[in-house]
């Protein structure tokens, strides 16, 4: 009866690789479900909620969680389809650590993302700053660790990669030297960045004066710091300099700062008329902070006298924009009620020269 039948292994073969196709079809149909089902579910608890931090999570987590339950469906079905197995867990030795890296990356930047996102409603500008840069040191701290585990952990799926790290731990102690040569830089600039997040000398939005330049801290690296400076030139100084030089942080605890302006005079400069000048003006403007306003005579000089107006305000800018307007307004009004008091340096030809005819 059965002289006529005979096998086929092509159409054997064939059979395998179509019901491993469907069966791996139907592990992606259900973790693609299961994934609809559960963030349909989360995302209306999320609803509920009045932080929009929630919101900001899933969105990021979303896709890698998909993949992740996708891949993890296979794998379920790989263990029930020895067939589907033999292609998938090759595969597979790469695809796990690059999803779960993914994962876990993904939920920092959303935390970071909500953090930030709070950061936004606080009132303290100091503290808001101080948490800001905290954040981005840490997070890309985090990022830099979490792409170095990963990466490491793809390479460990190819064998040949597999033998060579085996035959590097036999002779560890000399790789171990090596590699802390080699990545003595590295972790110098690592270790720089942590002790900013934790010491907080600069924070970002600090006013800096660093190596001459003078301008608001943009951004913080691990390597390097962007500094911003009036004239919008981005200045990039190594993360190293900042704690093994002198700076000035102008806005560390809050921005209320106090400057001076100077005047050089004539040395017969009546000072009464120009301090009380100096004082209606001050009560009549609105960028100063009722903080300091005083007048001294801090030098004296054969040819001149020198006059330290020292007054504050709320923010740097507005103090700038304050000593800007001071110095304007004292050189006219001294220009026009106390001439004598400017000194001058002048020949005065034309009236030497009528002197001189008339004698």
């Amino acid at each position: 009866m059965f002289e006529h039948f005979t096998f086929d292994p092509d159409t054997i073969a064939w059979q395998r690789i179509a019901i491993s196709a469907l069966v791996m079809l139907g592990a992606v149909i259900a973790a693609w479900l299961i994934y609809r089902v559960v963030f349909a579910l989360v995302r209306r608890l999320a609803h509920h909620s009045h932080s929009p931090a929630d919101d900001i999570v899933l969105d990021r987590v979303k896709r890698p969680v998909k993949w992740a339950l996708v891949a993890i469906a296979i794998t379920i079905a790989a263990q029930a389809d020895p067939f589907l197995a033999r292609y998938w867990e090759p595969v597979a030795r790469f695809v796990r650590p690059a999803l779960l890296g993914w994962i876990v990356y993904s939920l920092i930047k959303a935390f970071t993302a909500a953090m930030e996102l709070r950061l936004d409603l606080a009132d303290d500008p100091v503290a808001v700053r101080s948490r800001r840069t905290r954040i981005a040191i840490l997070s890309r701290t985090a990022t830099f660790v979490i792409i170095f585990i990963t990466v490491g952990l793809i390479l460990l799926g190819i064998p040949g990669v597999r033998d060579i790290g085996t035959t590097l731990l036999a002779s560890a102690g000399i790789a171990a030297l090596a590699v802390g040569a080699a990545a003595q830089p590295a972790l110098k600039t690592m270790i720089a960045g942590l002790q900013i997040a934790i010491t907080e000398p600069l924070r970002i939005g600090d006013l800096v004066n660093i190596a001459g330049h003078v301008g608001r801290v943009e951004e913080i690296h691990m390597a390097f710091i962007i500094v911003r400076t009036w004239d919008e030139r981005a200045i990039v100084v190594p993360t190293s300099e900042v704690l093994e030089t002198t700076f000035e942080n102008w806005s560390r605890t809050n921005e209320m700062l106090t400057g001076p302006v100077y005047l050089h005079l004539d040395p017969a400069t009546d000072v009464a008329p120009v301090r009380a000048e100096f004082e209606r003006y001050m009560d009549s403007q609105d960028l100063w902070d009722k903080r300091t306003a005083l007048m001294l005579m801090t030098e004296a000089y054969p040819e001149s006298i020198e006059l330290r107006l020292a007054v504050s305000a709320k923010t740097i800018g507005d103090l700038w924009m304050l000593r800007c307007v001071l110095r304007e307004h004292m050189i006219d009004w001294l220009r026009r009620e106390m001439p004598g008091a400017l000194i001058r340096h002048r020949l005065e030809v034309e009236a030497a020269n009528a002197r001189v005819t008339q004698g």
